[in-house]
């Protein structure tokens, strides 16, 4: 099959191995531009665009995807199907309806829940105890086709966002390949999503504000699912510090939300709405990851102090 790819990140970066290696013909891998990063402000090529040039695969990087002229090449290459694994846009009408075969979509979730861009993160953050993969033929709506085929993973009580969506992306990448063999051998048929629909939004930098008040279990989901971005953060004397690690522990005895209810060598344990955090890793403003225990001994912390109101 005459493949056209569609992915930036990471996590696309096993799907698109796995096209090549399985011997489809992968003609061209579009991707987004190419952009300023870091306190640098140095170039930054999107990760699918170096590992497409270093397996000989040519790339594109259009400003946009809505174009005439762009709608026009991507048709004089004959495409039988078109294969989108988190692009970061919109796919256009014209386009969906341009493959033979259609554009088939490797989302990472269990649809009809978390459609949308975060559902990696969404999944941990409420709670989730399993996700999944779903591939699925793209329509007008927002991860609304009907599915193709389904994978389920379990997300672990250590899993963060970085961890659980290198396991599906490789997930994604297996059922990717399943799913293009069974369309060319007429064994899947699209079915239409069925079950109640829930929705994963982009996330923003003050999605990671930790309210005390909350659960230390919601806490301690917030600091995983954010993790590595936003990051979940707080503010003690007006600095603001983000929790890379932390556990949910029990204390004896009514907390206080936001206090510091106890220091231990490794850890300060922190009053929750409910239970107790362990904080075990943290990153000031401006500064790399350190252990807890540096920064307890660095600002000089003491049993009783509180974080700042949220």
């Amino acid at each position: 099959m005459r493949i056209i790819f569609f992915g930036t990140p990471d996590f696309a970066v096993p799907s698109l191995n796995a096209l090549i290696e399985s011997g489809e013909d992968v003609i061209y891998v579009v991707t987004q531009p190419d952009r300023v990063k870091g306190r640098g402000h140095k170039l930054s090529q999107p990760v699918v665009k170096e590992f497409a040039l270093s397996r000989g695969v040519p790339v594109i990087q259009p400003a946009g995807i809505k174009s005439p002229d762009f709608y026009e090449w991507l048709s004089g290459l004959k495409p039988d199907v078109i294969v989108v694994v988190a692009y970061g846009k919109i796919i256009p009408p014209g386009i969906l309806r341009l493959p033979q075969s259609g554009c088939i979509n490797v989302h990472a979730s269990l649809l009809p829940k978390y459609r949308g861009a975060a559902p990696i993160q969404c999944a941990i953050i409420k709670g989730e105890s399993k996700t999944g993969i779903t591939t699925m033929m793209m329509d007008e709506g927002l991860d609304t086709g009907d599915v193709l085929l389904t994978a389920e993973i379990e997300i672990k009580d250590e899993d963060n966002a970085l961890t659980l969506g290198r396991r599906l992306s490789e997930t994604g990448a297996s059922l990717l390949i399943r799913t293009l063999r069974g369309i060319k051998d007429n064994s899947i048929k699209p079915v239409p999503q069925t079950g109640e629909a829930s929705y994963a939004p982009p996330l923003k930098k003050d999605d990671g504000r930790i309210q005390w008040s909350r659960s230390s279990r919601e806490i301690y989901n917030l600091i995983r699912g954010t993790y590595p971005w936003p990051g979940a953060y707080c503010y003690l004397n007006k600095e603001r510090i983000k929790i890379i690690r932390a556990g949910v522990e029990g204390i004896n005895g009514e907390v206080m939300p936001g206090k510091i209810e106890k220091i231990s060598d490794e850890a300060m344990y922190v009053g929750t709405g409910k239970g107790t955090l362990s904080i075990l890793e943290v990153k000031p403003e401006g500064k790399k990851n350190m252990p807890a225990s540096a920064f307890i001994n660095g600002r000089h912390l003491k049993e009783g102090m509180h974080f700042d109101p949220s």
